[in-house]
């Protein structure tokens, strides 16, 4: 790749990015992201990128809609521009639960969302611990999907990694929580639960030895809280000493901050895919994904193997 390295962001999140570009010892490229009077989202790029490796960091955070519609048009306004490539740095995926039908009359909203990107003329994605990993296969692109597994485990094992048991909270989370704990040598459990309505949560049922120990649940993403603290009841009813969470993205929707912050839960680490809406914060601890991006970024750019970056 000949083209110049252009780093540019939307509105989402530009603490990331200007730390990713700190990291890069590069510029953050100028754009004039906003929006109309009428409410329309505006964009202009105010660098030349023609003949450019244009970068677009850009999580969809809430609004989630506003924040992939300023990102759909600065990829537009960049292929128009004739960038030479133009790589979506997506941290957190929106829509990423919604990759499958589970009734009638429901859209797979994920892969919707892989189509607009495409179309708008991205040539690779980038992005941090999909909710699916199968949404990789919704884009007819390249797609680097990193993971934030070491990153949350290194804090850990940084630490005093004695007598913790890594939890996951549901059957599909087992292979997550599983990294998790063969990094730092601990032993698993297994949650069993269901979801009767949208976002609520019931616990059936608990495989794995928690009693007396430091149980850390392993989770992807932190929406409203509640498979967390149901979770952290159960354990704490098994004998659990403490209950940690390990998640990389912190969504806290609504009054999450809150709910967890009354609950059961001693400490939550998460990493900074997001922005960290207000809310009480006693129980947070933040661990950066931006080198991790920064390093991703410099080896696309220099057309390198990023493998090592994967595990």
């Amino acid at each position: 790749m000949d083209g110049r390295l252009q780093i540019f962001t939307g509105s989402a999140h530009r603490d990331l990015a200007n730390e990713i570009v700190c990291e890069l010892e590069a510029p953050l490229g100028r754009a004039d992201v906003g929006t109309w009077k009428n409410g329309e989202t505006r964009v202009k790029l105010e660098e030349n990128v023609r003949g450019s490796d244009v970068f677009f960091i850009q999580s969809m955070s809430n609004p989630a809609d506003h924040h992939l519609m300023e990102l759909l048009l600065m990829i537009d306004a960049a292929k128009r521009a004739s960038a030479a490539r133009i790589t979506a740095v997506i941290p957190y995926y929106a829509y990423a639960k919604q990759e499958k039908k589970t009734s009638g009359r429901e859209p797979i909203s994920a892969k919707l969302v892989a189509n607009l990107i495409v179309t708008a003329g991205v040539d690779r994605v980038l992005t941090i611990d999909l909710h699916a990993p199968a949404i990789e296969g919704f884009f007819d692109i390249p797609v680097d999907h990193l993971r934030a597994a070491a990153l949350l485990a290194n804090t850990f094992r940084r630490q005093n990694t004695d007598n913790i048991v890594a939890v996951s909270p549901d059957a599909g989370g087992v292979a997550r929580a599983d990294a998790f704990r063969t990094r730092i040598g601990a032993p698993l459990a297994i949650i069993s639960k269901r979801h009767p309505r949208p976002d609520s949560t019931e616990v059936l049922e608990m495989v794995g030895d928690v009693e007396g120990k430091i149980a850390v649940i392993v989770d992807d993403m932190i929406s409203t809280g509640g498979t967390l603290i149901a979770a952290a009841r159960v354990l704490k009813e098994r004998g659990a000493r403490e209950v940690h969470v390990a998640a990389t993205h912190g969504i806290f929707a609504d009054d999450a901050l809150e709910r967890l912050a009354d609950s059961s839960i001693s400490r939550i680490l998460i990493t900074n895919t997001l922005p960290l809406p207000p809310g009480p914060r006693d129980l947070i601890e933040i661990v950066t994904v931006g080198p991790l991006l920064a390093e991703a970024i410099m080896r696309i750019h220099k057309d390198l193997s990023i493998s090592a970056l994967f595990t």
